[in-house]
């Protein structure tokens, strides 16, 4: 019976970190593809249509290859110690919303009650992130 159990968790293992291979691949393309848009996209700040202009897209295009990085190394982390670190995941979280309430505030789209849902959301990501980085300083203590 644990032969059979650790036969199914190595085919578990082996097909978890292809997913993650797989994933990874396509993050990097991501990442890849959107910083030469990005480069390709400096240009279009060139045709001076108002103080703005393209900055937002600009900021929301940054902001969302920094969400790419940060979850491309949670699975680089992944691949190290098998374990998915939770402070890059709630670091992409984080750098998300940050970036949706900058959009909506550059487009003044944002309402009192959202700007506050907004703030109690990045405090619980806030107290998440600091507990996360808490416990693993307690297990690396406790490994060693």
């Amino acid at each position: 019976m644990k032969v059979l159990i650790a036969k199914i968790k190595k085919i578990f293992d082996t097909s978890v970190d292809i997913v993650f291979g797989i994933i990874l691949v396509f993050i990097i393309l991501g990442i890849a593809i959107g910083a030469i848009q990005l480069f390709w996209s400096v240009w279009t700040l060139f045709r001076f249509e108002g103080i703005t202009g393209h900055y937002i897209e600009l900021i929301a295009d940054v902001l969302t290859l920094y969400v790419l990085v940060e979850l491309s190394r949670s699975l680089v982390e992944y691949f190290s110690t098998h374990k998915l670190r939770l402070t890059f995941i709630v670091d992409a979280a984080i750098v998300f919303v940050i970036r949706e309430i900058l959009i909506a505030l550059f487009k003044h789209e944002l309402a009192p009650e959202m700007l506050y849902a907004f703030s109690v959301f990045l405090l619980v990501l806030g107290a998440l992130r600091t507990s996360a980085v808490v416990m693993y300083q307690r297990e690396k203590k406790i490994s060693n």
